[in-house]
């Protein structure tokens, strides 16, 4: 058995009201993790790391992987070329300081010498190699970045609308509860306010996230979160307020008062507080109606 009552008039319990902040803290538990959860799935379904390039792409930057690592071989075999230079160099000195005929020490160093100098025209060519293949290795890898980017940025907008839809539906979800049992006058009515405050709680952990990204939180980012929040809640009051004219008036006739200032009727066809006319005619039958109510009680018309 269920008894109906105006949500206004409803005294809700306080074991009520604490079963509805654990109801709406098991929520925005689930409601979170599922936000988070989000990011991890769109992650692994949308793969930015493994960009393959295409064949030109890889040929180009194989043929620089190529000429630098001749370059790193001619670079090396040059250091090693001055080395024995310097070896074969100290060796020749030393015989000629010593006034001995060293020609064995002499062909050494000139032989030395030619190495060296053909060590140095490796590494001179080996530089040019890189230098001629480093455009089209930098327009692959600006390829592979752009691809990357645009793979990351896909990723994105899949999240943003992944979890737009989710603090949408939940938002929706919460006040068309609301709604429904404030209209059917439901006991259950806490329940709606758990979900509508899971769903506001989710709603500002959304766009505490995304105004982060395009704002600096040590900056601007409360100031911006701050507007957000009293713009909301402005529109949430003024919404309220419009339902709450609408209800008002069938309220105060319910409870025997006037439908425009609340001062108490006492079978008059007149307000004794504000003077307006609380008796009109209907317009269906012509018999006398109380303002405000739903219904003609003579003719049930609307």
């Amino acid at each position: 058995m269920s008894t109906r009552v105006d949500v206004e008039d409803i005294q809700t319990t306080t074991s009520e009201k604490l079963l509805a902040l654990v109801l709406a803290g098991f929520l925005l538990i689930g409601g979170v993790w599922t936000y988070q959860r989000i990011d991890d799935e769109v992650r692994d379904a949308v793969a930015v790391e493994d960009v393959q390039p295409s064949p030109a792409d890889q040929a180009g930057l194989q043929r620089l992987d190529v000429a630098r690592a001749r370059l790193d071989a001619a670079t090396q075999a040059r250091a090693a070329a001055r080395d024995n230079l310097e070896l074969r160099r100290e060796a020749y000195r030393t015989a000629l300081d010593a006034g001995r005929q060293a020609p064995q020490l002499e062909r050494a160093y000139e032989q030395a010498q030619a190495r060296f100098r053909g060590a140095q025209r490796e590494v001179a060519t080996a530089q040019q190699a890189v230098a001629s293949t480093q455009p089209a290795a930098d327009r692959a890898n600006d390829r592979i970045d752009a691809e990357r980017e645009r793979r990351e940025d896909r990723r994105a907008l899949f999240t943003f609308l992944l979890r737009f839809f989710l603090v949408a539906a939940s938002v929706g979800i919460g006040y068309w509860l609301l709604a429904r049992l404030r209209r059917r006058g439901s006991r259950y009515f806490m329940v709606a306010v758990a979900v509508v405050a899971y769903a506001a709680i989710l709603a500002l952990v959304f766009a505490a996230d995304y105004i982060t990204d395009y704002v600096d939180p040590l900056e601007l980012g409360p100031l911006v979160l701050s507007l957000f929040g009293i713009a909301a809640t402005l529109l949430a009051f003024m919404a309220l307020q419009r339902y709450l004219a609408r209800r008002l008036p069938l309220r105060r006739v319910r409870k025997r008062e006037c439908p425009f200032c609340g001062y108490p009727v006492r079978g008059t066809t007149h307000c004794e507080g504000c003077g307006r006319a609380s008796v009109a005619s209907c317009s269906t039958c012509g018999a006398h109606r109380r303002v405000g109510v739903l219904h003609c009680g003579a003719c049930g018309a609307l």
